[in-house]
C-alpha cells in the first residue's frame, strides 16, 4: 500500500482527515520531516485557521520547499481549505505574508453574508475536469480565490458572487471546501485522488448555497445521549455513536455534541466520546461543555471536533473568544448563548442555565462576534425541551444584530418550527427530541422545508 502522509500545519484539525483515511481503508501518518513531505507517495495538506499562521509553520518546519518540489514534480498532493490558500502568492487575511506561490493569484475576503460561510454549497465542475465532479460540498471559510488561475482546471461556486471551489493540475488537487466533511461525495473525491481514477459524471446542480443546515444535537452525560426540559429531568436517548451514524445517513448537515454535565460538575468534556463519534462521522462536528481555556478547545479539536462551542467560560473571560479565533480561526469558534426573558429583555444564563448573569443577550452576542466568534449557537432557555417552538422574537433580534451565522436552538417539535426559524434568519436549525424519538426524520423535515421554498441540501 502507498505511503500516505498528512502535513501538520499547526492550524489544522487533523482528526477529521485521519478519520476519513481510516474509513477509506488507508493507513496515514503525520509528517515528521520535510523529507517525508517530499518523498511520500501521497501527501495531504489540510488547513483550518489563518493563512499567516499556516505559512509560519510550513517555513519553520521546512515543509514549504518540500511542497514546492513535490508539486513541481507532479507527485500526488491534496490541499484543503487554508491548505489550498497557502498555495497562492498572498492573502488579504495576512497582509505582507507570502504564500508558496505555486498558484497565481491573491486570496480575498468573501463577498457573501453571513461571513464566514459555514455550510453546504453546490460545486460546479468543468466539463474537462479530471477528478472533480458536481456535488454538494461543505465550506468553512472567510477568504477564497476569486479568479480561476491560469494553467489549472477550476470548479466554481456562488456565495455573494463566484469564487474558486477547487483546482487541479496533474496529480495536484486543491479544494476550498472540506472533502473530509462533505459526506459520501467528499469521501469519493478523496478516494479518486488516491487511486487516480476519473469520476462517473453527475448532472450539474443549480448554483448557490443551501440556505439552512439541519443539525441534530446530542446532549451527552457520562457517554450517553440524554434529553430533558431546561437541562433538567434528563432521560436516556441512546448511544452517541449510533445516533450520529443514523443521522448522517438520514441527511444531517452537521452534528452538535454538548456535554450537559461538564460545566456544572466542573470537569472537562470527555474526549473519548468525541473520538468515538468522529470515527463514524464524515460531516462537521461541533462540541461544547466544560471548555475553560484554549487548551481545552485544542484538545477537542485534536479528538475530532471541527468547531468548539463556549458559553460559561466566555462570559467569565471574554478574551477566550479572541484567543481561540487567533489560534484556530473564527470558523472554529462558536459562541453559545443561553438566554431567557427577564424584565422586558433577554438575559444570558450560564452553568447549564442555573446561573443568571445580568448580561443582555443581544449585546453579548454582538460583543462575542467582535471578539472573534464566527458563529452563534442561540438557545432559548425558556423554550428548551418544551416543544413550543423556537423563541422567534429573540432569534430575529440576534440574526439582525450579528453578521455571522446563527444556529437556532430550544423548543422545536415539528418541521413547521424549523421553517419559522429559517424565516427569522437562522442558517442553522438545531433540534433533538423530534429526531431522537423518531417523531420526524431529517429526510422528511428537509422535504417539508424544500416544499416551502427553504433551500436545503438533499
Amino acid at each position: 500500500m502507498s505511503d500516505l502522509v498528512v502535513v501538520p500545519t499547526g492550524v489544522a484539525n487533523l482528526a477529521s482527515v485521519l478519520a476519513l483515511c481510516r474509513r477509506l481503508g488507508r493507513s496515514a501518518r503525520l509528517a515528521a520531516s520535510a523529507r517525508d513531505v517530499e518523498r511520500a507517495d501521497h501527501v495531504i495538506l489540510p488547513g483550518v485557521g489563518a493563512f499567516g499562521a499556516a505559512m509560519e509553520t510550513l517555513r519553520a518546519k521546512g515543509y514549504a520547499g518540500a511542497l514546492r518540489a513535490r508539486i513541481a514534480s507532479d507527485r500526488p498532493t491534496l490541499a484543503v481549505c487554508v491548505g489550498m490558500q497557502v498555495l497562492c502568492g498572498e492573502s488579504d487575511e495576512s497582509p505582507g505574508v507570502s504564500g508558496l506561490g505555486i498558484v497565481p493569484g491573491r486570496v480575498r475576503a468573501l463577498r457573501g453574508r453571513p461571513r464566514p460561510q459555514l455550510g453546504w454549497n453546490r460545486v460546479a465542475a468543468p466539463s474537462d475536469a479530471g477528478l472533480l465532479d458536481n456535488g454538494w460540498a461543505y465550506f468553512a471559510h472567510s477568504y477564497a480565490l476569486r479568479e480561476a488561475p491560469t494553467g489549472w482546471r477550476s470548479a466554481t461556486v456562488e456565495y455573494g458572487g463566484p469564487f474558486v471551489a477547487a483546482i487541479e493540475r496533474g496529480r495536484c488537487l486543491a479544494t476550498q471546501f472540506h472533502p473530509e466533511l462533505s459526506s459520501g461525495w467528499g469521501s469519493e473525491l478523496v478516494e479518486r485522488w488516491l487511486d487516480g481514477s476519473a469520476p462517473t459524471r453527475t448532472p450539474s446542480l443549480a448554483r448557490g448555497p443551501a440556505r439552512v443546515r439541519i443539525i441534530p444535537c446530542l446532549d451527552v452525560r457520562e457517554g450517553r445521549v440524554v434529553k430533558g426540559v431546561r437541562f433538567q429531568g434528563l432521560r436516556d436517548a441512546g448511544d452517541p455513536r449510533e445516533l450520529a451514524t443514523r443521522y448522517e445517513c438520514d441527511g444531517a448537515d452537521e452534528l452538535v455534541v454538548l456535554d450537559v454535565s461538564a460545566t456544572p460538575g466542573e470537569r472537562r468534556t470527555a474526549a473519548d466520546t468525541v473520538r468515538a463519534v468522529r470515527r463514524c462521522l464524515s460531516i462537521p462536528l461541533t462540541v461544547g461543555g466544560g471548555v475553560r481555556g484554549v487548551e481545552d478547545a485544542g484538545r477537542l479539536l485534536d479528538a475530532g471536533a471541527d468547531k468548539v462551542s463556549v458559553n460559561t467560560a466566555a462570559v467569565r473571560n471574554p478574551e477566550l473568544l479572541r484567543a481561540m479565533a487567533e489560534r484556530f480561526g473564527r470558523q472554529c469558534t462558536v459562541l453559545s448563548v443561553d438566554a431567557s426573558r427577564a424584565s422586558g429583555r433577554h438575559e444570558v444564563r450560564v452553568t447549564s442555565g442555573a446561573e443568571r448573569t445580568g448580561l443582555d443577550a443581544l449585546e453579548w452576542a454582538a460583543r462575542g462576534v467582535e471578539l472573534g466568534a464566527g458563529e452563534v449557537l442561540l438557545t432559548s432557555w425558556d423554550r428548551d425541551g418544551t416543544r413550543a417552538g423556537y423563541y422567534r422574537e429573540l432569534l430575529r433580534a440576534v440574526t439582525e444584530r450579528v453578521p455571522v451565522p446563527v444556529i437556532a436552538s430550544g423548543g422545536a417539535s415539528k418541521p413547521g418550527h424549523l421553517a419559522e426559524a429559517a424565516r427569522c434568519g437562522a442558517t442553522g436549525l438545531l433540534a433533538a427530541s423530534i429526531f431522537h424519538y423518531g417523531e420526524h426524520s431529517i429526510a422528511s423535515t428537509k422535504a417539508y422545508l424544500s416544499a416551502r421554498g427553504v433551500e436545503v441540501r438533499r
